[in-house]
């Protein structure tokens, strides 16, 4: 455990990893946020799940940010089931 505070991501996030997805693609879009991150390859449109800690570690950059009002929408609220 770390005692770095979780970065903070928005649903339509464009981020750059360090890693380059197999197809040659280097940019991904967040598409589902939780313990694990819903990364959408910007080149080939493959979907992946990658926990959040892992793509904590490999961003290097946001190439474009999301919406933080569609992030609080999407969000469960205290309290519903």
């Amino acid at each position: 455990m770390t005692d770095r505070p979780a970065l903070t991501l928005y649903l339509g996030d464009l981020v750059r990893l360090q890693r380059a997805h197999p197809c040659g693609g280097h940019t991904w879009l967040i598409d589902r946020l939780g313990a694990d991150i819903g990364l959408r390859c910007q080149t080939c449109n493959r979907h992946v799940l990658v926990d959040r800690r892992t793509v904590e570690r490999r961003l290097v950059e946001f190439v474009r940010r999301g919406d933080p009002i569609l992030s609080a929408a999407a969000a469960p609220h205290p309290g519903s089931p």
